[in-house]
């Protein structure tokens, strides 16, 4: 596929993002903001939507009502009746609103007088009130790249949603323990160009973020969500991107699908095809009988309970299910996640993939024939229980003929290979409403005050320190960029000059990113180990060259932390000087023969001896000595 010219096309670009505060309590409670797996109790609950002062119904909450799924909340340590919806919110947290007007200040933002939270409508049981509470913090604001001005729209407070811990088609269950912990949701203007561009401003927000020193760290703790539009198309949200580095990916991705879904309507056009004909030419046939002996594996299973299959005729759309929109996604795979997300089927096959999964070319031909399918139209044969076959067959002729329009407006879902998939709906107005169980917040001169703590610093200023500290430019570029620089202060502040801030920062970044490409699983790799293993170098337990070799073991392996250490113990001089000695006398012979490189090879089978248990300088200088 050709590369597109993202100016040409009018790509605009928003962000928003998302990010956790390492507060003591949670927004609209006393809470502490901590995880918890175990809990005490649970709650079963059923939401609905209501309708708005206006009258009217979210057109996204009415799309996750009529799922009819029960929501299941495990009620952990960490929360109170408020997060259960049996206790009115409190007031808004103080040391989150200053984070949040600390942060509004750094990117020239006006804050608004009064703080007012509202509900925004979600029924997907994220929230067990139906809701989440939002406030908006200011308005308006900037921020540099490249000598561009990037917009930012608005800065606001929201508490985060319950943690989901298991989904299937009819229950869904929460843990409670993150539902509150505060949020800071930062919105750009649509003034980014290019998918570089938006990975770049994501950077220096994050950044930004970080060097208030009060943001959380690891998975889920800040999410990326992106605004796309390109000329003719529509704003496409995409909801859930968890990495910087997929937010080109993902954004050339959509520009992509988008142009791909304009020139889809511009050959319809062509066709002289309208939504008239494909609807009043739009036949469904039950084709149970035809193709119950099928080879088809997924066909095959639907049947053994009791399900049927459904044959449609798609007039003059033949080549138009198989065109490709993005990587391993077709027209048709729009269609079938209309189809996975409304109606809850996903046996659904069309006539431009066909003869595939089982299904021969013989059963094609008599499919054809029963549907009366002349050369330039397609079909679609799905599976599934009855009442659920209804409603997929209705959603798939509104797919259809949305393909007449172009883009549809909708919220999608990131995908881990830089793709995306249909969400929902998009919301609409009506999702909004004031909560009347807060009052309103001035921000006065204590919240102004107490926010200078946490205005950060300027990201050049901080970059000098570091290389004050001791750490080269790049190493201190790497760090600066950090999600554990607050970390790594920290850690100094502890054991250094001891332990040098130059090992501290290699370990958190260079360390951590050689395990993850020896295949090491990082996520076991948390703060808490790391601070252990930079303690342990502090009071001489594991040498510094250990702390290499047993993350990449506890990375690689099911042992735990202690049972590693145990293997690293430091040797002391006199064992380290035996084994040399041992060494050297093994190879006489060798270093003999080859006097200008006796101490390689002395050095390297000392090393495989004595890896990760002795320090790397001492076992020079010992070698040398001994060698003379």
């Amino acid at each position: 596929m050709m590369e597109l010219d993202y100016s040409k096309i009018g790509l605009k670009v928003g962000l928003e993002i998302h990010q956790q505060l390492n507060t003591v309590h949670k927004l609209f409670c006393k809470c502490p903001t901590t995880l918890h797996e175990e809990y005490h109790t649970q709650l079963e609950r059923y939401l609905r939507p209501s309708f708005s002062e206006l009258g009217e119904v979210d057109v996204a909450a009415l799309f996750e009502w009529k799922k009819g799924k029960k929501y299941v909340y495990r009620v952990p340590p960490n929360s109170c009746l408020v997060e259960c919806d049996e206790e009115p919110p409190h007031i808004i947290d103080e040391e989150a609103l200053s984070i949040a007007v600390a942060v509004s200040l750094a990117l020239h933002s006006t804050l608004v007088d009064e703080v007012y939270v509202m509900r925004k409508i979600v029924i997907d049981g994220s929230n067990t009130s139906g809701f989440q509470r939002t406030a908006i913090i200011s308005l308006g604001g900037y921020i540099e790249d490249n000598g561009q001005r990037i917009g930012i729209q608005t800065i606001a407070l929201e508490e985060d949603a319950s943690r989901k811990i298991t989904d299937s088609l009819t229950e869904t269950v929460y843990n409670l323990d993150r539902l509150g912990i505060p949020l800071i949701e930062i919105s750009t203007a649509p003034d980014i160009k290019t998918p570089e561009q938006a990975e770049r401003v994501a950077l220096k927000i994050g950044q930004l973020l970080r060097l208030t020193g009060k943001v959380k760290r690891g998975i889920g703790t800040i999410r990326q969500d992106l605004n796309v539009s390109i000329q003719g198309g529509v704003k496409t949200e995409i909801k859930g991107v968890q990495l910087l580095e997929l937010i080109p990916d993902i954004i050339s991705n959509e520009a992509r699908r988008q142009y791909e879904l304009l020139r889809i309507k511009e050959e319809l056009q062509k066709r002289n095809l309208n939504k008239d004909i494909v609807k009043n030419s739009f036949k469904i046939v039950d084709l149970t009988e035809e193709l119950k002996d099928t080879n088809s594996k997924i066909i095959r299973k639907e049947l053994e309970k009791n399900g049927r299959i459904y044959g449609l005729k798609i007039a003059g759309f033949r080549g138009i299910l198989g065109w490709q929109l993005m990587p391993n996604r077709r027209f048709g795979t729009e269609v079938a996640d209309y189809v996975r997300a409304l109606a809850g089927l996903g046996g659904l096959f069309h006539s431009d993939e066909l003869p595939n999964y089982g299904i021969t070319k013989e059963e094609v031909e008599k499919v054809r024939k029963i549907l009366r399918i002349n050369e330039n139209d397609a079909f679609i044969i799905i599976v599934g229980p009855k009442e659920k076959l209804d409603i997929a067959t209705n959603t798939i002729l509104n797919r259809i003929l949305y393909a007449f329009d172009g883009v549809p407006k909708e919220t999608r879902a990131a995908l881990d290979d830089g793709t995306t998939k249909f969400m929902r709906p998009q919301p609409g107005s009506a999702r909004m409403y004031p909560e009347t169980d807060i009052p309103p917040r001035r921000i006065d001169e204590r919240i102004l005050e107490l926010s200078k703590q946490f205005i950060p610093e300027q990201p050049e200023i901080k970059l000098k320190k570091l290389i004050e500290l001791g750490l080269s430019k790049d190493l201190a570029s790497i760090m600066l960029n950090s999600l554990r620089l607050d970390l790594f202060e920290e850690l100094v502040k502890k054991y250094s000059p001891k332990v040098s801030p130059t090992f501290i920062a290699s370990t958190l970044e260079i360390t951590v990113k050689y395990v993850k490409s020896k295949g090491g699983d990082i996520s076991v790799i948390t703060d808490n180990i790391l601070e252990e293993l930079i303690k342990y170098v502090y009071e001489d337990k594991i040498s510094k060259d250990a702390v290499q070799e047993i993350l990449l073991e506890l990375a690689t392996s099911k042992t735990q932390l202690n049972e590693i250490i145990k293997k690293y113990t430091p040797l002391n001089e006199v064992e380290l000087e035996k084994i040399i000695l041992e060494t050297i006398e093994e190879n006489r012979k060798e270093i003999e023969k080859k006097k200008d490189k006796a101490f390689n090879i002395i050095m390297s089978k000392v090393m495989n001896k004595v890896r990760g248990r002795a320090d790397s300088k001492k076992v020079i200088e010992l070698i040398k000595k001994h060698l003379r």
